[in-house]
């Protein structure tokens, strides 16, 4: 089933054309990594998916319905969003903020009910913060909060998980727990856009790979051809080490094209 759809999508921002004709789609099962250079768009493309840019051009459909149509609180109960470096300023408890992920599911007026308490802990249990659920967010880590911030997405039960470097600033064991629960998520039938910049992860953990660079998605396909030595020349600008361990894919970038890269 496809979940998501972009055609010929072009965003400006600041008078600057950032995308220009992005062609993605995103089936359920699927999770579909954004990479590129910094300044690609990934952000932006992700952004626009959200329904939280205008396009200057281009349609994007979510569950077969065009974007632009779809009352916010249907969105809502569809697509979760997850920013980069997501902030809270309120002096708010941990589950409090989680259980803002259940809004969507609620009428008016409405206290939580059973399905949503019961979401609420299956996402606090997901993402290791249950033993936070009484602390204020704002005495969180950056890498505490991003954990928070994903059980919040999760509580939502979303179809469609739009993920904004999600690893950043986490240590590696928690990397491989969010990758893996990013991963769960699609085998239970969702689909996953995710920013990334660890080329060995989106290797390992996504289905296929959208290389966005100069305004555009120039490769498209599975890791192993994305990835190729060929594309991280020409848009990353670096040789890599390409290998496995354990079966897993690694991608280690060693130099930058034309430097001499280590013994």
């Amino acid at each position: 089933m496809t979940l998501l759809r972009t055609r010929g999508v072009a965003v400006s921002l600041g008078g600057r054309r950032i995308l220009d004709r992005l062609d993605l789609t995103v089936e359920a099962g699927q999770v579909v990594g954004l990479i590129g250079p910094n300044g690609a768009g990934k952000t932006t493309l992700l952004r626009a998916m959200a329904g939280l840019l205008p396009l200057d051009a281009g349609t994007i459909e979510v569950r077969d319905q065009p974007l632009h149509h779809m009352a916010r609180g249907a969105l809502a109960r569809v697509l979760a969003y997850l920013p980069q470096d997501g902030a809270s300023h309120w002096q708010v408890t941990v589950e409090t903020l989680v259980m803002l992920g259940r809004l969507p599911h609620q009428g008016p007026w409405r206290a939580a009910g059973e399905a949503d308490r019961a979401a609420v802990e299956r996402a606090l249990a997901a993402c290791d913060v249950a033993r936070f659920r009484d602390r204020p967010v704002t005495r969180l880590s950056g890498g505490e909060r991003t954990r928070v911030l994903l059980a919040r997405a999760l509580a939502g039960e979303p179809e469609l998980l739009l993920a904004d470097e999600p690893v950043a600033g986490l240590d590696p064991a928690y990397q491989l727990d969010v990758m893996a629960l990013l991963r769960d998520l699609a085998a239970a039938g969702a689909g996953v856009v995710v920013v990334m910049h660890d080329l060995t992860l989106a290797a390992r953990y996504c289905d296929s790979l959208a290389l966005l660079d100069d305004r555009r998605i120039v490769a498209h396909g599975g890791p192993d051809r994305v990835l190729s030595p060929e594309n991280l020349a020409r848009h990353y600008g670096v040789r890599a080490f390409h290998g496995t361990a354990r079966g897993n894919p690694i991608v280690v970038p060693l130099a930058r094209t034309g430097a001499e890269a280590p013994e």
